[in-house]
């Protein structure tokens, strides 16, 4: 890998339409997320969000680099280092120089990374990159929509901010402060993963040096309690640290003035200032290393990549109103996505075990063996969802119980219809009715004539006509698969002659034969029993 080759591509997961509204492109996330050789993985979401034209997609696309470096395909890898060559232009997530935002809505890398931790765990790395907020064409309500899906989706969250950390950045982080409390009152857990404030261009090296303990020495100040501050500003502070399992900070320093200045400046690490550079091997690994690769969790219970899919539906369901949702709604939405989750999971444990029993290639299964197998899988389904950690209470999950219970038995009648289309005797019952019904009325029409009983037998062979025309009917729709609704009409109206009247004969027959075979073994049984007793007698 050369630094610029790239083998993934941004996609809009949310896009900003006109009027103010965002929309969640489904398609596009689904086809991302539920890939099979990632969708099973635990997910470590990485989002930058931030104030526009501050160079979030900039530093998003050396996390790129480190990512194909690490976790890409090896025979591309440049032998210089994850950095890759000074000459190599920057590529990836969409960024340029200049006052105008480039990034609208969200944007997430199409390329998944997959890993394997040292604990043996396999996860799945997402980047999203999202759109500046506070420009001249957003509301605070586009930019409160923006920031809050990402810090709510992400399990690294990073903070970028120019030059410094101030009293209004922490504000923007007051809805989350205030849903992190609700959410620790109900779950006990924490909500939020890792908080990286990420200050570009610190421009007093002098009072803390560049990098991390610089970072943790400026943000220890910042979120430090005295008396003096209003009970809110301590409150804020106090929540926020209650709220995100770690908060770090990183200062970095200007990339340089040909960075700034340049307008052709096209990401070349030959452009950009060495001290820059030399702080971007620090933090990098610093957030990307497996090491300290961060699991989303939601509830104490780490998060699998095709459940993103349904956290993305329910909060974007709370953020499409006109007013931001309160902290109050987005834990709602979060149980809501959290439960809808536990039961895809059950649904899919379901499923998966009746497959192995019925599906596919897998023979016919008689009703009453297909039924205990049903009700074994289903019992260790709902056993599945009941032991899942789930927000909102039981009387809440109550619901979702029901709920999956009714979708397993909407799987459960599929099931049924497909182990009954592997039954040979059944898929062949209804040319064997038809036939039947001509060879009897072939019959009857024979006999009614030998007796002169003509009009009996011209009923007969209308009804012989009759049964001809329908078998090469259902022939035909069999071939062809045209005029399927007929083909029903034929099946049933089949069926309908073999239960009420074909297999009550049978079954007559059947059981007289059954007792005739039995009164000759009982008769051969007493004939043998009165031989062996006369030679007795003889003897």
């Amino acid at each position: 890998m050369d630094g610029s080759t790239l083998e993934g591509h941004p996609i809009p997961i949310l896009l900003s339409e006109e009027q103010h509204v965002f929309t969640l492109n489904e398609e596009a996330l689904e086809k991302v997320l539920l890939q099979d050789h990632i969708k099973d993985r635990n997910a470590v979401v990485v989002s930058v969000a931030g104030a526009f034209r501050k160079g979030k997609s900039f530093i998003l696309d050396f996390f790129l680099r480190y990512m194909n470096h690490m976790y890409g395909n090896p025979h591309q890898q440049n032998q210089n280092g994850w950095l890759g060559d000074e000459s190599a232009p920057l590529q990836g997530f969409s960024w340029r120089g200049g006052s105008d935002r480039d990034t609208t809505g969200i944007l997430m890398w199409s390329e998944v990374f997959c890993t394997t931790l040292a604990n043996g765990e396999k996860v799945a790395v997402i980047l999203l990159d999202t759109q500046g907020t506070f420009d001249s064409e957003s509301t605070v309500r586009d930019c409160a929509t923006v920031f809050a899906l990402s810090t709510m989706l992400s399990s690294i969250q990073i903070y970028n901010l120019s030059q410094n950390i101030q009293e209004d950045d922490l504000q923007h982080l007051q809805l989350f402060t205030d849903y992190g409390r609700l959410a620790l009152e109900d779950i006990g857990k924490t909500p939020f993963q890792k908080l990286q404030f990420l200050v570009r261009d610190w421009s007093f090296p002098y009072e803390a040096s560049y990098g991390e303990e610089g970072g943790q020495k400026i943000l220890d100040k910042r979120l430090s309690i005295s008396d003096k501050q209003h009970p809110e500003l301590q409150s804020l502070r106090k929540h926020l640290k209650s709220c995100f399992s770690d908060i770090k900070c990183f200062l970095m320093p200007h990339p340089g003035l040909r960075v700034a200045t340049n307008p052709n400046f096209d990401g070349r690490l030959s452009d950009i200032q060495d001290e820059f550079k030399e702080c971007l091997q620090d933090l990098v690994p610093l957030l990307l290393s497996p090491e300290h690769l961060v699991q989303k969790e939601i509830s104490g219970q780490k998060v699998k990549v095709k459940e993103l899919v349904q956290y993305f539906k329910c909060y974007m369901n709370l953020f499409s109103g006109d007013d931001l949702p309160e902290p109050k709604s987005m834990l709602e939405a979060t149980a809501e996505a959290n439960n809808l989750a536990a039961v895809v999971a059950a649904k899919e444990t379901y499923h998966q075990m009746m497959e192995s029993v019925c599906g596919g290639p897998k023979p016919y299964l008689s009703s009453d063996a297909l039924e205990q197998e049903h009700f074994k899988c289903r019992d260790k389904a709902l056993e599945q969802f009941r032991l899942k950690r789930k927000m909102g209470g039981e009387e809440f999950s109550e619901a979702y119980r029901i709920r999956l219970e009714g979708d397993i038995d909407v799987d459960f009648s599929q099931f049924i219809a497909h182990n009954e289309s592997k039954n040979i005797f059944k898929a062949g019952r209804t040319p064997a009715v038809i036939v039947a019904l001509i060879i009897v009325f072939y019959i009857f029409a024979q006999i009614f004539n030998l007796f002169g009983l003509y009009l009996f037998a011209a009923i007969a062979n209308m009804i012989m006509i009759i049964a001809f025309v329908s078998l090469a009917t259902w022939a035909y729709i069999r071939y062809s698969g045209e005029i399927r609704e007929v083909g029903e009409i034929i099946d049933q109206s089949a069926s309908l002659v073999w239960e009420m009247i074909m297999k009550p004969v049978y079954q007559l027959c059947v059981q007289k034969s059954i007792q005739q075979v039995a009164k000759e073994a009982t008769k051969q049984m007493m004939t043998r029993q009165d031989s062996q007793l006369n030679g007795r007698i003889n003897s």
